[in-house]
């Protein structure tokens, strides 16, 4: 049975680490982003209370210092508009935590995280993988809860993969191809364009966004990965969407939010394809 290195055993720790942390600040982005497309960002708590910032705990210091049913909740300007059955906007028991639990998004991102290790090593593209990851597990989230990927993340992620991924060429030790990773970019957002223009009620323009970013990450280790991690978004999000029908949650038409397995596809194919480079 294949084991992780004992050297590399420091670098996946210090990834999961890195992960945890990161991912533990992601619940106040996740509520503040996840509202229907064309609303602006969620300003307040389910209570009424200002937001502020994007980074840290989903939670509000005035809502658990408020007895529930206090008048005094809503004087700083009032309760907060939330669309009704959102999860996101829905209260922890004890009334002040909103958004993703912070403990689920420190533990999936850590996974992801010392998975990339794993499987990267101390080649320099594990930075950019490093820096990429919570972004994609925030925008996993957000679609998931509302059907939406903001633009201010999926156009960012794209530049900041081509970005960074150039810089990795700098560093002696790489085993990626930065042409490729530009050209998967524009191949792989192509391709989800052609899919928007056939089926635009099947396929959200935030997805070809999103797939730039992930077509340049994938690109980086060559056109087969590319492909493989292309495929297997494909059949991650069949899988869900038959389980959906199955269970007869969903109908063979209902919509599903794509994006969460378009980034599950990409981060598939970069294990594989770093793993076997």
């Amino acid at each position: 049975m294949s084991t992780v290195p004992t050297a590399g055993l420091p670098l996946v720790a210090a990834a999961a680490l890195w992960g945890a942390v990161a991912g533990a600040s992601l619940p106040r982005a996740a509520y503040r982003f996840s509202v229907p497309s064309g609303e602006a960002w969620r300003g307040r708590c389910p209570g009424g209370h200002p937001v502020r910032g994007w980074i840290g705990r989903g939670r509000c210091g005035q809502c658990a210092a408020t007895p529930a049913g206090d008048p005094a909740a809503t004087l700083a300007g009032g309760p907060a508009v939330i669309p009704a059955g959102d999860p996101a906007a829905t209260p922890a028991g004890d009334g002040a935590s909103y958004g993703p639990r912070t403990l689920p998004a420190a533990v999936a991102t850590a996974l992801v995280c010392a998975a990339l290790a794993a499987a990267t090593g101390a080649r320099p593209e594990l930075a950019v993988w490093l820096l990429l990851a919570p972004v994609g597990v925030l925008l996993a989230a957000v679609d998931f809860r509302v059907r939406r990927l903001p633009d201010v993340l999926t156009l960012p992620l794209a530049g900041a993969a081509l970005a960074l991924l150039g810089l990795a060429t700098l560093v002696p030790g790489h085993a990626g191809h930065w042409p490729t990773a530009l050209y998967g970019a524009f191949a792989l957002g192509g391709g989800y364009f052609v899919l928007f223009l056939v089926n635009p009620a099947g396929m959200g323009f935030g997805d070809v966004k999103l797939a730039l970013g992930a077509g340049a990450v994938l690109g980086w280790y060559g056109w087969p990965t590319v492909m493989l991690g292309t495929f297997a978004g494909f059949l991650f999000g069949a899988l869900y969407g038959g389980a959906l029908v199955v269970v007869r949650r969903a109908g063979r038409r209902t919509a599903i939010a794509f994006g969460p397995f378009l980034l599950a596809g990409a981060f598939t194919g970069v294990l594989i394809g770093a793993y076997a480079t």
